[in-house]
């Protein structure tokens, strides 16, 4: 060396994060020999893999791995000296300045190295005043705790000491005490490192939190476990600050919490659950399930993920019942089925439950060819399946719809138990999912969901699917898409304000029948019977019962009006009376009559199917009926089949006593349905009239009479008709009137038009067009 070493005031250890590519670490400490360096991967010492560059630089140097260190591990480079003498100064010899200045040296060196480990050790502070800090003799120190007394002096302690908080009345408590306030898993050996098995040290620790009633926190990290685990309904609760990685058998539960008991699991708290499975399932077995909770009453759950099972959570009413708690739900991914509300049997119930959030999705390429859903209620065969009072705010669905095949259905609620009621959903949003927010398979009521976003390439609407099963129309989709300021404003279709003023004389169909304006009169046996919609619709039938201010309709008897259902197949039916039961008949695009293979859904009441000679589909109740003394039947929603095209609404006597004072249609605001009456149509008009353009009126002397016999369909006898004529060109002489009657050559379908001069000279007409007009006189 050229001269001695240099030693600055330089900490002698480096600390590094390897990158799991870097292969050179600088060391910025001198050293005199390789043998001074200390090399470490993550605290171990390292004697080979690696060289050392720049021993005697008073600047460092720099150690080369030969191989990279992996990612995250760390590297401590640190000098360590051999702690002697090397020199010896000769009495009367020469001191050279080199050999005293590499003493010296050796000496700095060593204690900066005495000095960083002194910042390690515990000491008292400078500025303290000076107190005994020597250990006791073994014999005073043993089976004790390390403690200091009033003074700062070390002293010991039992080791069974005491705790008092900082606060008035607080009592002494032991260490053991106060720590056993809470329970955590990794009291019981779990690691969280994702690789050990972690089952059997959960398990003890939920073991433990039941058997001394705490809440357990499981923390940061992941667990793995092959085993499934159950949280006993005794512990107060449970935190997840890591997750579950279940990696055990199919067809189980990873997590159950609760494992009921003839007691609820009451007003607990359950934050942070993340459970995901280490193979998706191929969503075959129900028994799949991630998360399980049972029997909870009056609790806090918070579910941040769960992940790969064919059920994602299942609520559970087993013993008791599930109700009154509030979910807030996180990520549910890669689950055929999101959240299953479930009842096990028919003691159990699941009811008023609170869901904020949640986000169930799907990636593209799982189980393709696969129908999957957000959230399904459910329940065994038997059990209780009438589940009520669930509310959504905020759910979002990503289902993937698009995969192999293209049809596989991927709908955010599925009712399948059969009698829900009171399902609300608000401000949902849905991406890539069906065209339908909801499928109904049973008699489920009073169920709305409010849809703030479609995002299925483009917009194309979010109805209810009715499966074959449904007994019920009992759902209503607000639609929020760029239509926000119509809702709650349905559109009227048809309205029968007073239904008496209406009533008119009407005898094509029957010579003493009666007709109303802009309906149809039905027939509960029709002779034949029709096969189609001009059949099945009268202009006017007998045994109606005109009162003063109402109607009275026996049950063999139905007014309705006739829609166009090309597009809207969603209804609302009013009416004003008594002992009125709503029908609707349904016809394809042909217009012939559909069957009970195409029914029709009422909301709050079964559709029964009358069958043939009528082919009325009819409420089970009427709709003034009170059900628990509330008249709920009187909001009554009409859903056709998706093979209707036509349709029949309106209402029947319920008995021989019925009287229907009013009645109005209405449907979404986003249809306009067309009312089908008059024109080609024989039913819902008073007023007939034809033109005919053939008749050249001769030259009539002083009294002399011309007849003309016009063809006018629907005109009977008792009909006010009219008649008047327009010259082809000039103005027709005011000598000549005409004058209409009923009949001609035929006694009906035809008017007898009679020109008669009732000037004192000869008039000439000449050709024009005559107009016929009648009337059907009100009753």
């Amino acid at each position: 060396m050229a001269e001695h070493i240099r030693i600055g005031d330089v900490a002698p250890r480096a600390h590094y994060a390897a990158d799991g590519a870097q292969t050179a670490f600088i060391f910025p400490f001198p050293i005199f020999e390789n043998d001074d360096l200390e090399v470490r991967l993550d605290g171990l010492v390292q004697s080979e893999g690696f060289t050392i560059q720049g021993a005697g630089e008073s600047g460092g140097g720099v150690v080369l791995f030969s191989v990279p260190p992996a990612a995250g591990r760390q590297v401590l480079l640190r000098r360590v000296m051999v702690i002697e003498r090397v020199t010896d100064f000769q009495a009367n010899g020469v001191l050279r300045a080199r050999t005293l200045n590499d003493e010296l040296d050796r000496q700095v060196a060593s204690l900066q190295e005495v000095r960083e480990e002194l910042r390690g050790a515990v000491r008292a502070d400078p500025g303290d005043v000076p107190a005994a800090l020597t250990l006791p003799l073994r014999d005073g120190r043993a089976n004790r705790l390390l403690a200091f007394d009033s003074v700062g002096a070390i002293t010991t302690v039992s080791r069974d000491p005491v705790l008092l908080a900082p606060f008035g009345g607080a009592i002494p408590r032991t260490i053991e005490d106060k720590l056993a306030e809470r329970l955590s898993a990794r009291d019981f050996g779990a690691t969280g490192n994702g690789v050990a098995d972690d089952g059997p040290a959960l398990q003890a620790a939920m073991n433990a939190a039941a058997a001394s009633g705490k809440h357990l926190e499981i923390g940061e990290g992941t667990h793995r476990t092959t085993i499934p685990l159950v949280l006993p309904g005794a512990a107060s609760g449970l935190t997840m600050r890591g997750s579950i990685l279940y990696a055990g058998p199919a067809g189980e539960t990873a997590l159950t919490v609760g494992e009921g008991a003839a007691a609820r699991n009451q007003a607990k708290t359950y934050q942070g659950l993340r459970v995901l499975r280490a193979t998706v399932s191929d969503w075959l077995d129900e028994r799949d399930i991630g998360i399980a909770l049972r029997n909870l009453d009056a609790c806090q759950v918070e579910i941040r993920q769960v992940e790969g099972f064919t059920i994602g959570v299942r609520t559970m009413g087993v013993e008791l019942g599930f109700e009154d708690s509030t979910l807030v739900l996180g990520r549910f991914v890669n689950n055929r089925i999101g959240l299953d509300i479930y009842t096990a049997t028919s003691a159990a119930w699941n009811n008023s439950v609170r869901y904020i959030g949640g986000h169930f999705a799907n990636s593209s390429g799982t189980n393709t060819a696969m129908d999957r859903f957000g959230v399904r209620f459910s329940c065994a065969a038997g059990a209780y399946n009438r589940h009520n009072a669930h509310v959504f705010m905020g759910p979002a669905f990503e289902l993937q719809r698009q995969g192999s095949p293209g049809t596989v259905a991927a709908i955010p609620f599925l009712l399948q138990a059969g009698d829900e009621r009171g399902i609300i959903a608000r401000g949902v949003r849905m991406e890539q999912c069906s065209p339908f927010v909801a499928r109904h398979a049973g008699g489920a009521n009073d169920c709305l969901y409010e849809v703030a976003y479609i995002g299925t390439y483009a917009f194309t609407g979010a109805g209810i699917d009715y499966t074959a099963s449904a007994t019920r129309a009992g759902g209503t989709v607000i639609p929020l898409h760029q239509s926000t300021a119509a809702q709650g404003s349905p559109r009227l279709v048809a309205s029968a304000e007073n239904l008496r003023r209406r009533a008119f004389r009407q005898t094509i169909d029957s010579t003493d029948g009666v007709g109303f304006d802009q309906m149809a009169v039905l027939s509960g046996n029709p002779s034949g019977p029709p096969t189609n919609l001009t059949g099945f619709a009268f202009a006017g039938l007998s045994h109606f019962t005109l009162n003063a201010d109402t109607v009275g309709i026996p049950t063999s008897r139905a007014l309705a009006f006739i829609v166009d259902a090309s597009t809207c197949k969603e209804f609302f039916i009013a009416a004003e009376g008594s002992e009125l039961r709503p029908v609707v008949m349904q016809f394809d695009a042909a217009e012939n009559v559909l069957d009970n293979t195409s029914p029709a859904l009422f909301s709050n009441m079964n559709a029964a199917w009358a069958g043939s000679p009528s082919f009325f589909w009819e409420g089970n109740a009427d709709l003034d009926s009170v059900v628990g003394g509330v008249g709920i039947n009187s909001l009554q929603r009409v859903t056709l089949h998706g093979n209707a095209r036509f349709a029949a609404i309106g209402v029947r006597g319920g008995t021989a006593a019925a009287a229907l004072k009013a009645l109005r249609l209405y449907c979404s605001p986003l249809h306009a349905p067309a009312l089908i009456y008059g024109g080609s149509r024989r039913w819902g008009v008073r007023e007939y009239s034809v033109s005919d353009t053939g008749w050249t009126v001769p030259a009539l002397a002083a009294g002399a009479t011309a007849t003309r016999d016009v063809a006018l369909h629907g005109v009977r006898q008792g009909d006010f008709v009219q008649a008047s004529f327009a010259k082809a060109s000039g103005f027709q002489n005011g000598g000549v009137v005409f004058q209409a009657s009923v009949g001609g050559t035929a006694s009906a379908d035809a008017v007898r038009v009679t020109a008669q001069n009732i000037s004192g000279s000869s008039v000439t007409v000449d050709a024009g067009t005559l107009f016929v007009r009648a009337v059907k006189p009100r009753i």
